[in-house]
């Protein structure tokens, strides 16, 4: 079945993957957002889970193996085209993800591959839903980072 102008809609996928207080963004060889930075992701297949969609999505846009942490948001992205048809109609499960091991580069469907700083994302052109959900990724890594210091054990002297 085709992407476009679809007779019901598709189960994609999204990974927010944070590393160093940045965030993972591509830039799209095909629509929707063709040209424009977004978050690496795509459609799962036939027989695959959520979790195995994302880490094979995300290692085929930038060539980076993932652990997938939690669900940070469930969306619907509807394209319409002039005449108000949906051209293109997507499900969308994003995740928190950090990177495990393999090489940035933009492979498949990116165009290029970057870690932005999230105080500089206005130049990334990203549309207001990623932009939110990546405020809520930056929130939910900084919650998990903060509950793991507090269960870590204080130093004893001397160490």
């Amino acid at each position: 079945m085709t992407r476009e102008y679809p007779v019901r809609p598709f189960v994609g996928v999204g990974a927010v993957v944070v590393q160093d207080g940045c965030v993972l963004l591509v830039r799209r060889r095909q629509p929707p957002l063709s040209g424009h930075w977004s978050l690496p992701g795509g459609v799962v297949e036939l027989g695959e889970t959520l979790e195995q969609a994302i880490a094979r999505e995300t290692f085929e846009e930038t060539g980076l193996r993932v652990r997938v942490g939690p669900v940070v948001e469930v969306l619907d992205r509807i394209v319409h085209d002039a005449a108000g048809r949906v051209q293109y109609h997507y499900v969308l499960v994003d995740y928190l993800c950090w990177p495990e091991g393999g090489t940035l580069v933009a492979g498949s469907d990116a165009g290029d591959a970057a870690f932005a700083d999230p105080r500089h994302l206005e130049s990334y052109g990203l549309t207001a839903a990623a932009r939110a959900v990546i405020g809520r990724a930056l929130q939910l890594a900084a919650a998990g980072a903060a509950r793991i210091r507090q269960a870590e054990p204080p130093l004893s002297p001397g160490v």
